[in-house]
């Protein structure tokens, strides 16, 4: 499914100024609350939606959504900036550690699923790919697609850019195929693009491109490849059900993170994207939280 480019925001009309430490402020003029909320650029259509469908039915809350990557959203947390940050990954323990120096416990929600397409230019033979296969085509050991089925072609690596949790995500569970003890990282040659929408440009135009995106930013001119956890293991597709089941194994959660337990207009808004706003969730790609609030 289409999405925009994420690097964009919305807010409810003007009204309220953030107070210095990041908190929902409450003007002089009148009952008016704002809320920033800040971070990935998976989450930041979603988070759009939510913003809007919560706007409308509270006009007296004002929610400012803007992407810009997981880390770059919880670098704001630290600094006091907003009390809401987007994360397509969970904090590192050096992010918590700035945190409690900043003075506060950074409190994890999980707010809906998504899992991690593996995409390819529809023109390519290649549907179906081992997780060893993927890490070994992103840290070079294998160049050409004849090597996987494919015809012999270069293969060309494309990669979210670092501050995206999408990346991070991607090299633990993929590149480094979940364990601690591997360093691994994408061979020099990857392409680092900096928005889902450039990844999809480029699978579109390239025959030989392979690339990765959260499942809300696929496009029907890419093609989806299903993927196995171990050579002789099931080859699965991502959607909704495989992701509740277990069964895609590049499946993740998507969080928000508040500094402290959230508190007056951030804990209602949670608590809604929680409930009614999982109902949101679906029609966006994304995957809502199996049996309601986690």
């Amino acid at each position: 499914m289409a999405r925009s480019t994420p690097e964009r925001s919305a807010s409810g009309t003007a009204g309220g100024a953030a107070a210095s430490s990041g908190e929902a402020a409450v003007p002089a003029s009148g009952p008016e609350v704002l809320i920033k909320n800040i971070g990935s650029d998976t989450l930041v259509n979603l988070a759009l939606a939510w913003a809007e469908a919560y706007m409308a039915a509270h006009p007296e809350v004002h929610i400012s959504v803007t992407g810009g990557g997981s880390g770059t959203g919880i670098a704001a947390l630290i600094n006091r900036t907003i009390l809401l940050a987007n994360a397509s990954r969970a904090m590192s323990p050096e992010e918590i550690v700035s945190a409690r120096a900043a003075g506060f416990e950074p409190v994890q929600h999980t707010v809906a699923l998504d899992a991690i397409a593996v995409v390819v230019n529809r023109a390519n033979p290649v549907d179906r790919l081992t997780l060893r296969q993927i890490s070994d085509i992103y840290t070079g050991r294998i160049r050409r697609w004849s090597e996987v089925g494919g015809e012999e072609r270069p293969i060309v690596l494309l990669s979210r850019e670092s501050n995206s949790g999408t990346y991070v995500y991607f090299i633990e569970r993929v590149i480094r195929l979940g364990r601690k003890d591997n360093k691994n990282l994408p061979s020099p040659e990857t392409l680092l693009m900096p928005s889902s929408e450039g990844i999809s440009n480029e699978v579109r135009q390239n025959p030989n491109a392979i690339g990765y995106d959260g499942l809300g930013y696929v496009t029907p001119d890419q093609k989806v490849l299903a993927v196995a956890a171990e050579e002789g293991g099931p080859y699965v597709r991502p959607e909704a059900a495989t992701v509740l089941d277990g069964s895609y194994p590049i499946a993740r959660p998507l969080y928000m993170y508040t500094a402290g337990e959230p508190q007056g207009a951030i804990s209602a808004y949670l608590s809604w994207i929680l409930g009614p706003g999982q109902g949101l969730i679906q029609g966006l790609g994304f995957v809502p939280l199996a049996g309601g609030k986690k």
